[in-house]
């Protein structure tokens, strides 16, 4: 499933650089996940980088976004087309 930032962020700019698919933007007033680019990470790292960073434990799963860790992988191959 994709990762949602909850208004716990503090919009300290940890997470932006962390995502390998730039599916993190600056919202208003809280940064933001776009779920179609959402792969937790999964065929980069073990764990959701953003999620590892966190100050306030904002990035959470998304129970909107539930996809299991093949279609994250084929989502990373349509994203990077590799």
């Amino acid at each position: 499933m994709a990762l949602y930032i909850t208004e716990d962020c503090i919009a300290c700019d940890a997470c932006l650089p962390e995502c390998p698919n730039e599916a993190i933007s600056e919202g208003d007033p809280i940064y933001v996940i776009n779920p179609d680019l959402c792969t937790e990470c999964v065929g980069y790292y073990d764990e959701p980088q953003c999620a590892a960073v966190c100050p306030t434990d904002a990035c959470q799963p998304d129970p909107n976004h539930q996809e299991t860790e093949e279609q994250l992988l084929e989502k990373k191959k349509r994203i990077h087309g590799e």
